[in-house]
């Protein structure tokens, strides 16, 4: 009998919570007391590899380039095609909202609403905040721009050493070894966890909160579906050759972590496992992937422009194509620093109930 892969067996672990979350329903505490802190243990775990991999992942390939400037040029072009993608993304959430009517046949409840939005930071001080003027508190906070940026200069540092440091440099290969050893571990139980993170959002929530804003939703996973089949395969095809089918079949188990987890930077440890079984560079997927996890979010551009869409549509607003072009332009600002998946979260949106008929 042929021994199931770990793609499926993450996929029957996240059916079988769904389903365990559905019989719990009557009895939601009982997943929240004793199911979902297996959950958060799991997660737990993964974020705590997370930082180490990242951090001395990002070294390993700076370090084998053995040229800043090669790594300034990957940084650019790479920085340049997920702005590329993401207003891709938010292109297609936009359209797809545009063309189903995602916010029709929905009446407001509660009357009269109001919101102050807090002030965004400018551009000068997100800029500033990437700069850490500590080594040890990105670590622990787990800021995932703040240690690129420390591994960054360590790494250039350790290039422009030279001979000098050669010592660090095995150091650093010595200690990503043990750093991956250890994330092999953690994900070695990913179906416990997977299991125990989506059994309680089902059970929770449930079809009776999920109905009300299920054309939401649907339009929301269209658009993801849309934007990993068109742009992501492209995408393969174009630069790398790579037939998509095997591109898609290889992240599969990184797409299923990051459905039931809704952790982008947490899922980093399966994105860079599928990509050198998929045969890409470690000095690249190295540097290119810990970049991606924290500020390529395509995800949530297609979610936010989705759910701006809803909510204006909700409140009678018509919106223009030159505001339509300030979303996309927003969802760029916005979704270039670390966040989670939208997968398992709904839109904040005022309370809303269908149009009777």
């Amino acid at each position: 009998m042929k021994k199931l892969s770990l793609t499926a067996k993450i996929f029957i672990s996240m059916v079988l919570g769904i389903i365990a979350g559905l019989l719990l329903q009557g009895n939601p505490d009982f997943a929240v007391t004793y199911i979902k802190p297996l959950g958060t243990i799991y997660l737990n775990l993964i974020k705590m590899v997370v930082v180490p991999v990242v951090f001395l992942s990002i070294m390993q390939g700076i370090i084998s380039l053995q040229d800043i400037r090669k790594v300034g040029r990957m940084g650019v072009s790479t920085v340049l095609y997920f702005f590329v993608t993401t207003a891709i993304a938010i292109t297609i959430g936009l359209v797809l909202a545009n063309i189903l009517n995602v916010g029709g046949g929905y009446v407001l409840q509660g009357g009269e609403l109001s919101y102050e939005a807090a002030a965004a930071p400018s551009f000068i001080d997100t800029i500033v905040n990437i700069f850490p003027s500590n080594f040890f508190k990105p670590m622990v906070e787990a800021n995932m721009l703040q240690v690129i940026c420390i591994s960054l200069f360590f790494g250039f540092g350790v290039i422009l050493a030279g001979e000098k440091g050669k010592v660090a440099s095995d150091w650093i290969d010595s200690f990503a070894e043990v750093s991956f050893k250890v994330m092999n571990m953690i994900i070695s139980v990913s179906v416990i966890g997977v299991f125990a993170l989506i059994c309680p959002v089902i059970a929770q929530n449930g079809p009776e909160v999920l109905l009300p804003l299920l054309k939401v939703i649907l339009i929301a996973y269209a658009a993801y579906i849309f934007h990993v089949l068109v742009a992501y395969s492209v995408s393969v095809k174009c630069f790398v050759g790579m037939n998509p089918f095997t591109f898609l079949k290889g992240v599969s188990q990184a797409a299923l972590f990051a459905f039931s987890s809704a952790s982008s930077v947490g899922t980093l440890p399966f994105s860079l496992a599928a990509t050198e079984k998929l045969g890409a560079r470690k000095d690249v997927s190295s540097f290119v992937l810990p970049l991606g996890a924290t500020i390529n979010m395509d995800g949530t551009a297609i979610y936010q422009g989705v759910c701006a869409i809803f909510i204006a549509q909700i409140f009678g607003i018509d919106l223009n194509l030159s505001q339509q072009i300030t979303i996309i332009l927003s969802s760029l600002w916005l979704t270039s620093s670390p966040s989670s998946s939208p997968l398992l979260s709904l839109p904040s949106v005022p309370p809303v109930s269908p149009v009777p008929a």
